[in-house]
């Protein structure tokens, strides 16, 4: 899976986890991302200690190694894919997961105040829609909106396009840390840990910062493209 920030990306690892034919991964290509923009996130230090920074290494070591189980879910960011050789992605089955624009840029903005288009995935993800569709592959998308509005019925309609078994399993998950959150779990994962599943969709109540509007308008046709691929209940 290839998420945007502030997304449902964590509840969707947790999902996943409950199946028993699947292993999950938490944002294998972080300490790459960091190592190679220099960006200061929450945890930057504690993050660039714990893990692998050489970005090619974990796409062979981690994203393209055998499975222990029938299934791996690596929950990605898209926009930690910078510098990377794309290839890659042809010897995998991707997801990609997107929300609505104005609805991510202002939760990113707390812990990301400076936050732009690049820190979105929304880039990356528009370059992946096209790698699909010139392999002749349809993309297989997910909004987040749109699976909090419906997710049992969004889940097994996106278990069908992966051909794998539809488990009502991956409708909730118990409370608190799991063992693959990453290690900046204490500086994202609050919510999630307090969840026992997907929460019910409500529009927020914030509201995008003025210095962000620019970057809101450039988002805005890049998350239409992508979305208009979503899979709806």
């Amino acid at each position: 899976m290839w998420s945007g920030p502030r997304n449902i990306s964590t509840a969707l690892m947790y999902s996943f986890r409950e199946r028993l034919d699947t292993e999950v991964f938490d944002e294998p290509l972080y300490g790459h991302y960091l190592a190679t923009t220099g960006v200061e996130h929450p945890g930057h230090s504690a993050v660039l200690a714990a893990m692998d920074t050489d970005g090619a290494r974990v796409v062979r070591e981690v994203l393209l190694a055998d499975c222990e189980r029938p299934i791996r879910f690596y929950k990605n960011m898209a926009h930690h894919l910078v510098g990377l050789d794309l290839s890659f992605l042809d010897q995998l089955t991707n997801l990609l997961l997107t929300r609505n624009p104005a609805e991510m840029l202002a939760s990113l903005v707390k812990n990301v105040p400076s936050a732009g288009i690049e820190a979105t995935g929304l880039l990356q993800q528009s370059t992946m829609i096209d790698r699909e569709l010139a392999a002749g592959r349809q993309p297989i998308v997910l909004d987040a909106g749109e699976v909090l509005k419906d997710p049992r019925s969004v889940l097994g309609a996106l278990c069908e396009r992966l051909q794998i078994p539809v488990s009502e399993t991956m409708l909730s998950w118990a409370e608190g840390p799991k063992p693959e959150d990453g290690v900046w779990a204490r500086d994202w994962y609050a919510n999630v840990h307090r969840s026992t599943g997907f929460a019910r969709y409500r529009p927020p109540t914030t509201t995008v910062p003025d210095h962000l509007e620019a970057t809101l308008d450039e988002c805005v046709p890049l998350y239409e493209r992508i979305a208009q691929y979503a899979i709806r209940a």
